[in-house]
């Protein structure tokens, strides 16, 4: 373990609400788990004309330091190049799966030399609220990522897409397995993220939603960018 932090959650069931503290001790980042491998590719070529290097694997997974997470309404970043990706992440707790929704909020500029201490440079955003897996399993496909940004006063969707464009969750959680060992209880992964609509871009607040169109429930989480200068 890297380090650890304290979180609450409420766990939320269909015939109960819990609330708990987890300690976290692993976080772990999912990247390039999309559905479609011909997709997946493109994307790649794309972002090796702008500098980023080929990922090692798709998917590829990523550790970083769990007190980056945070459940606060504003986080701190260096310059303004920064981005939030909306994600759903999961958490083992005593052997149960529970997922929430995150944002991957990432430094631009640090990701075209390294993705790896990309993830280190920023907080983690994650809700409070929890759902048991098994309560969406049978319809996990159809749950809906989004996301919106606002830039200078002006409110815009950012990302928008229901989950069966990325790898199902057991599919995910078997190709991690299979490499590093199973996941360790109250350890946090995030499970990648949809594509940017209109581009990847900054903004001054960043909101993030996992929506449940068969119970029509939905978890949200937004914060506010603090932007301190990049003096050089």
């Amino acid at each position: 373990s890297i380090n650890y932090c304290k979180i609450k959650f409420n766990f939320v069931k269909k015939t109960q609400t819990t609330e708990g503290t987890l300690e976290v001790h692993d976080l772990i980042i999912a990247g390039w788990t999309g559905r479609d491998a011909e997709a997946v590719e493109k994307h790649i070529l794309e972002l090796e004309k702008i500098g980023i290097s080929r990922p090692s694997s798709t998917p590829i997974f990523y550790r970083a330091s769990p007190d980056l997470l945070t459940q606060g309404e504003k986080i701190t970043v260096v310059g303004n190049n920064t981005s939030g990706e909306v994600e759903v992440f999961i958490v083992f707790v005593e052997g149960e799966l529970w997922l929430g929704g995150g944002s991957d909020h990432t430094d631009r500029e640090t990701e075209a030399y390294s993705v790896a201490i990309s993830k280190q440079a920023c907080a983690k955003p994650i809700s409070r609220t929890l759902w048991n897996y098994k309560d969406v399993e049978a319809h996990w496909d159809r749950l809906v990522l989004r996301s919106f940004v606002t830039i200078e006063g002006d409110r815009q969707i950012y990302q928008e897409g229901e989950l069966y464009s990325m790898m199902g969750i057991e599919t995910l959680i078997n190709k991690y397995s299979s490499s590093f060992g199973k996941i360790n209880n109250n350890s946090v992964m995030f499970c990648g993220t949809l594509a940017a609509i209109g581009g990847i871009r900054p903004s001054n607040s960043f909101e993030m939603e996992l929506f449940d169109p068969t119970d029509r429930l939905s978890i949200t989480h937004s914060y506010d960018l603090v932007s301190l200068p990049n003096i050089t």
